[in-house]
């Protein structure tokens, strides 16, 4: 196991069929996003599952864990992140179904061609240029700001490798929201399902959760909000379920 970490690395236990990750404090962490988004996102058995700009590789190793899915591909741009993601995969011994491919979101269409996939995940940069300071550090950058792409790049790229009828899964601000729905209408993902995220009963949204259908009607469901903590540093019972923690506080 130890010879799979590079300097600076630690093994990270993702709570979940004993899956563990591989990363780098120093560099970018999973969040919770990501662990809401694979919790929300829906994959049938024998689906083949796109993550588009996967990091090191959080969405689909639980996504594996989590369902019945055919296989599940990873694309990041970053081969300091995509080697970590390899590495995980190894770690896990999913390497049959699972690959890491290091490539631009933008070439998404180019590099596995159109229509290939049944789901497409992405946790995307949040913030345009217009949307606070950009991280100095540049992994930290490029995942929290749209230095390499942009909301555009993501939703187009991930309608086109979509199968028709296929599912598109994001988690992003809540801020972006009509931004969102215009860019996904526009290629033809409709939105399905909208869930807000909330940090607590009585604060507003953090995140929002969104399920587009490629070709789908104009007909969408506004789920129930998800609060995180309801109470200091004691996560809720559906966020605990999540997470695959029964008994004891996450903190």
């Amino acid at each position: 196991m130890q010879e799979l970490l590079h300097v600076g690395e630690r093994i990270d236990d993702l709570q979940c069929k004993g899956y563990q990750i591989i990363q780098n404090k120093e560099k970018f962490c999973y969040g919770i996003d990501a662990v809401l988004l694979a919790g929300f996102a829906k994959v049938k058995a024998g689906e083949n599952v796109l993550d588009l700009g996967t990091g090191t590789g959080v969405i689909p190793i639980l996504l594996e864990a989590k369902t019945k899915g055919r296989h599940f591909t990873a694309l990041e741009i970053q081969e300091e992140s995509a080697d970590m993601a390899r590495r995980s995969v190894m770690l896990n011994k999913i390497t049959d179904k699972m690959d890491v491919v290091t490539g631009d979101i933008k070439e998404a269409s180019k590099i596995f061609g159109k229509g290939v996939f049944d789901v497409v995940t992405t946790n995307p940069p949040y913030m345009n240029n217009h949307h606070g300071l950009v991280n100095p550090h540049m992994p930290k950058a490029i995942a929290r700001h749209e230095l390499l792409c942009s909301l555009e790049d993501v939703i187009r790229e991930g309608s086109a490798v979509l199968k028709e009828n296929g599912r598109f899964y994001m988690v992003h601000r809540p801020f972006r929201l009509a931004e969102i729905i215009t860019v996904m209408v526009r290629h033809r993902l409709e939105p399905k399902r909208i869930r807000f995220v909330h940090s607590y009963v009585e604060k507003e949204p953090t995140m929002v959760l969104i399920e587009g259908l490629k070709g789908g009607n104009s007909m969408v469901t506004i789920e129930p909000p998800l609060i995180v903590y309801q109470d200091k540093n004691c996560y809720t019972e559906e966020i605990r379920k999540i997470y695959g923690i029964e008994d004891e506080e996450i903190k």
